[in-house]
């Protein structure tokens, strides 16, 4: 690493709130449409990491479903990166960080109510 590098939580712009929130992601990729139940672990206002033994390849499109202060909410992400397990099991945190793509008004509302409601919890 560069020393002038900042690390990623430097680079970061929005906060990050740590959560546990159920979440379907679905993905149409060349192979076939790919489902899979994961958990939220942080959220911010631009994307969430998902926490799971199973992540999609980066630049994999995905639609991420949850449910928050119950509403449904299904957002549009891409894969930005991903934290693979690994064989000598030295990853006690595996998934993938997912970028929100295209949130309209009412999405982001839903998104910044729901990360004012964790904040507030993690008080």
């Amino acid at each position: 690493m560069v020393e002038d590098e900042a690390s990623g939580e430097d680079r970061r712009i929005h906060e990050r709130f740590e959560t546990r929130i159920a979440v379907d992601v679905h993905s149409d990729r060349p192979s076939g449409d790919h489902f899979l139940f994961a958990y939220i672990e942080n959220i911010s206002e631009m994307g969430i990491f998902v926490r799971t033994d199973d992540p999609l390849p980066p630049g994999t499109e995905v639609t991420l479903r949850f449910t928050a202060s119950k509403s449904r909410i299904e957002l549009d992400g891409c894969v930005m990166w991903i934290n693979p397990v690994r064989d000598d099991g030295d990853n006690p945190n595996p998934g993938m960080g997912v970028r929100f793509e295209s949130l309209s008004p009412e999405d982001r509302e839903h998104v910044v109510e729901l990360i004012r409601a964790v904040a507030y919890l993690n008080d």
